[in-house]
């Protein structure tokens, strides 16, 4: 890794991540990177905060004066009560991974769902604008992502999930802005010849568990556009068995690092220096 030419003084801007766990986070090399880049005085660091002390911690980001926090697993639903302000989007999705410091006021955004069709479209050109969607999980990411493909303008977005009931739960929140269905994993026989458009949000295949997959393979098609949000490995099982049966891929690393170039465009006003950000994630993950 090269070093960080920050000189760190007293007029240095503080930034940070929280999670539980944090050490294994490449946030803090992609934004300082970022920072160096862009010319700001400005330093990003990892703190590992655990549930129990997380109330704690965003009362010192404005006790310390720190401009900006991202948050990660598990505090992104539990860190909105401490917070002054929610941006729409983050409330209708129902999670925070950004804080903005406005002079003592805490606003929580979210970047992931915004992060990821900026990656996607940058990445494969598809248009989504009454394309089906075959999502699969409804957890936090798969929250984000279903409301940032509705309204981009994605036609029926069907959502599968092991527990149906959360499947159905997160299609209710997301037919305010298209057509959406919950489904249980047994049931995507019905509809995989229709959708274009094939996504993963759920953990399996993410190292260290790289054989697992979040459907049977015999569902995918050579039409498909197949996706993953996990990105270590940077090609997952699902993605490589999907390319080998015809399908294009999309992988991971782009919403990691858009939601993050997102973030800095919050906190800054500035554009972030993505080239610069994805350059030095590819070499830390390739370390």
């Amino acid at each position: 890794m090269e070093k960080l030419m920050t000189t760190i003084d007293s007029h240095t801007i503080l930034y940070g991540v929280f999670g539980d766990p944090i050490r294994h986070s490449r946030s803090p090399i992609m934004l300082n990177r970022a920072f160096q880049e862009a010319g700001i005085n400005a330093v990003y660091a990892a703190f590992h905060v655990r549930p129990e002390e997380l109330g704690y911690a965003v009362r010192g980001i404005r006790a310390l004066g720190y401009r900006g926090i991202n948050v990660t697993i598990p505090h992104k639903v539990e860190v909105m009560q401490y917070l002054d302000e929610i941006d729409e989007g983050a409330r209708i999705v129902g999670a925070v991974n950004t804080i903005v410091n406005e002079s003592g006021k805490l606003i929580g955004y979210n970047t992931d769902g915004i992060g990821y069709v900026r990656s996607l479209k940058e990445e494969t050109g598809i248009d989504l604008k009454g394309k089906s969607v075959l999502l699969l999980g409804a957890g936090g990411a798969a929250r984000g992502v279903a409301y940032a493909l509705a309204k981009e303008g994605a036609g029926r977005i069907y959502i599968a999930n092991r527990t149906k009931e959360r499947a159905l739960e997160l299609a209710e929140t997301i037919s305010a802005y298209t057509e959406a269905i919950g489904l249980g994993m047994d049931e995507l026989g019905h509809v995989v010849d229709e959708v274009q458009f094939v996504l993963n949000t759920t953990s399996a295949g993410m190292h260290p568990h790289v054989e697992e997959l979040p459907l049977p393979l015999e569902l995918l098609r050579s039409h498909h556009l197949v996706s993953d949000l996990i990105y270590n490995p940077r090609i997952t099982r699902f993605l490589r068995e999907a390319e080998a049966r015809g399908a294009r891929i999309h992988g991971g690393l782009g919403m990691f690092i858009y939601q993050g170039a997102f973030a800095f465009e919050y906190w800054t006003g500035t554009p972030a220096p993505v080239a610069a950000m994805r350059q030095v994630v590819e070499q830390s993950l390739a370390e």
